[in-house]
Formats: C-alpha cells, structure tokens, sequence
C-alpha cells in the first residue's frame, strides 16, 4: 500500500513542521499561489571565504545536539574553518527571521514542505550536485529535495514512525509478544488493558505528524497520488479512531499529560506505548535510560499497514560567503561514517544507500522503522504546506471535542488552495 506523493518537485516527507514558515518573508503568505515571477535559486558557483559557518538545527534531544556538535567541530579542528552549531527553538520562525534580516546561517535543517518557497524566492545555494557522493542518496529522497529538476540539497538522515512499547508496563498488564496489536481493534484493547490511574494506554502528540498514520491507515491522507484527500471518508475515519480513544481515555496527548512531546511522557512512564520515530531511541538513552522499551510496526487500519516518513535536508543559504566550507561540512556530515555515528547516538537512518547494511545489522531490534519504509505515506511538500499543516494542527488539538470531517474539509479547502 505505499502511496506516492509526488509533484514537480518532491516526494519524501519532513522530519518535523514545528509551527508556520512566515511566507511573507519568503515568497507568499497564507494559503496563496506562489508568485509566477518568485526569484530563481542561486547560482552552482560557490562563494569561498575566511568566514566562520554558523549552522542552525532543530534537535529531539541532548543526544542529537551533542552528536551534531560534536561532528561540526571534528570537521573543524580538521578544517581549520571555526563552525558554529545552534538549536532552534522555533526552526521555521528564526529561519525565516534571518532571511528576512539579510542574515540567515549558513548551513541549516530545511523540511520538504519549507523548501519550494525558499528555493521560489532565491534564498537558497542549490548545491546537491555538487556533493561528491550524491550519487548515494536514497533516490526518493533526492527527489523529495529537488525543485524544477534542481537537486537543491543534501538529505541528512530520515525515518518512519512506529509503536514503541514500553515493556516492563507491558508485562505488568500480562501481556505477552502474542498480544503486540497488528490492527486497530487490537490496539484498542491493548490500550485499554495498559490504562491505569498511573498511566495511559497510548501517547501521542497533537499533530499530523503523528495522527496522520491513522489517516493513512485508513485510506486516506493529505495528498495521495498529486490529489488532495484531506477529507476523504479514509482520513475522517482515522481521525475519528483517534478521538473515540482521546474520549475513552485509553490514548492521550503528551500535552495533557504534562510532557513536552510523547518521548518524554514515554520515558516518565507516564504512557505505555506511543508513536514515535527513530529519533526516540536517542532521548530515551539519553534522558530515561533505565526504560526498556521494544519496537513494532504500527497495526494495520482498515485500508492496511501505514506509517509516514520524515526527512530534512542540510539548506544552504544564497547569501553565505563561504559556501564551499560549508559544501565540505555538509560532505563530512552526510558521509557513511557519520552518519551511521549519528544513527547509534540519536536514532534516524542514513540518507545513504551504502550504509543499510552495516545499519540493520547494528540496529535488528529497530528493523520496524527500516520495514516501514516499504509503505510510509509522505506529508505534502507543495508550496504553501507548511501553512496548510500548520493551521490543521492548530485544530487537531481539540480534537477530542471536534469535529474531524469540519476539521478536514478546512483542509481540503487549504490544500485545494495551493494546489497548481
């Protein structure tokens, strides 16, 4: 059942969207049409200078920013360039920020959704040609990073989105392997079994990142096969799967159980189980290492398995002054090498075909993520997405009290918008 979201320029899917890309610094705003006449990528000439890099990232943890850190300076202290590594807050808002400024960094977590609008108005160096191992990069995911044949930028890392099962609570509530939910009933009742005054069955996070697996999972989704289907009787359907169990109690926001993201209620024990990335592996042996925890594909829905998968890339700013410092940073940072050091500290699987194997052989227990991979729906990427998800997420976080099929066709009518 993978399903293929695909236009002119993407069909991979983003790590995180972690708010609204303010499109006025960067080309359009709202739901509206990209401008016909948006300003073309920069040029395949790199600038080269004695400048230090400054680089901007987004992190799920300690684990991943310490790991980042630490590669930039090794690349450093072997390069002699001074780099600088810095954690976002608010990704989207401080990059547009600095775009706006005139003072963007020069190396940064770009999303697939963000990168049409920043490649229509020129704020990016298109240098994915250019990084001499291009050719091994998973093929989707070059092409979720290419804009008008244009292969803009070098995919870092990626991963899909499985059931996290914490395995103490899961055998405290006497369940066994048997019991692992491959469908939704199941997981209804599996929830339902690990709920108690101490914990909730299930954690998720309030947004399409996550709840946008029971879409799939049901035949729907944002965009299928260069459609919108936002509001399909699949994607209501999924949503409504959610909210009977928001209702019941069985499955909760990590918002509403007092914790940042579903990682952290996850690793407080405060849920059983949540859905999550790879990512997760990194905080939990990080900040909760004493948690045991398994690691299963998320049970079939109505219409079969489904799963999303994320990726960023490394964005490369059109204004920096040593871009080809910066092309050698992002080379080290995508090697084999590094980023299988990368998998082992913070948990994504490498853009780079060429370290599959060595990956699954260090990582057996986390296979669900790789076997996901063979169906994973991909969020949208057209210009105007970041938008479009942004304002859909505002309503999936009351969803509990909503109403899924108003919710969706606000984000039809959102989809249809930008649609070309």
């Amino acid at each position: 059942m993978t399903r293929h979201i695909s236009r002119r320029f993407a069909s991979t899917g983003a790590l995180l969207v972690a708010g609204a890309l303010a499109l006025t610094a960067c080309g359009g705003s709202g739901f509206e049409q990209p401008a016909d006449d948006a300003a073309s990528g920069g040029t395949t000439e790199l600038t080269s200078s004695d400048d230090a890099l400054s680089v901007l990232i987004a992190s799920s943890g300690d684990a991943e920013t310490d790991a980042v850190t630490d590669a930039v300076a090794d690349w450093s202290a072997d390069s002699g360039v001074t780099a600088d590594v810095q954690v976002a807050s608010d990704l989207p808002q401080q990059l547009s920020q600095g775009f706006a400024a005139g003072s963007p960094p020069d190396l940064f977590y770009l999303s697939p959704d963000a990168i049409a609008g920043y490649a229509d108005n020129g704020s990016l160096q298109p240098y994915g040609d250019l990084v001499e191992h291009k050719d091994d990069f998973y093929p989707s995911l070059v092409e979720n990073f290419t804009v008008d044949g244009t292969f803009y930028c070098a995919p870092k890392d990626f991963s899909t989105l499985g059931l996290v099962i914490n395995t103490r609570l899961w055998e405290d509530a006497g369940l066994t392997d048997a019991d692992v939910p491959t469908t939704w009933d199941e997981l209804a009742t599996v929830a339902k079994t690990l709920t108690t005054d101490d914990h909730v069955g299930l954690a998720l996070s309030n947004e399409y990142q996550r709840l946008g697996v029971f879409m799939a999972e049901a035949g729907g989704g944002l965009v299928v096969d260069d459609e919108p289907v936002a509001n399909s009787a699949g994607s209501v359907e999924g949503l409504e799967y959610v909210q009977t169990h928001l209702t019941d109690g069985t499955f909760a926001y990590a918002a509403d159980l007092g914790a940042g993201w579903p990682g952290e209620a996850f690793g407080k024990e405060q849920a059983a189980m949540t859905v999550e990335g790879n990512w997760i592996t990194g905080a939990l042996s990080t900040d909760f290492p004493d948690v045991e925890y398994t690691v299963a594909e998320l049970p079939a829905g109505p219409a079969g398995q489904g799963t999303l998968q994320f990726t960023n890339c490394w964005g490369m700013a059109a204004d920096s002054p040593n871009q080809q410092a910066a092309l050698d940073l992002v080379a080290h940072l995508t090697s084999t090498e590094q980023q299988l050091a990368f998998s082992k500290a913070f948990g994504p699987m490498p853009s780079t075909e060429s370290a599959a194997g060595d990956w699954t052989s260090a990582n057996p227990d986390l296979a669900a993520f790789l076997d996901g991979a063979q169906y994973a729906q991909f969020p949208p990427t057209w210009a105007g997405a970041t938008d479009v998800i942004t304002d859909l997420n505002s309503q999936l976080e009351s969803l509990e009290g909503g109403d899924p099929q108003q919710i969706l066709d606000d984000t039809q009518s959102n989809l249809e918008a930008i649609a070309e």
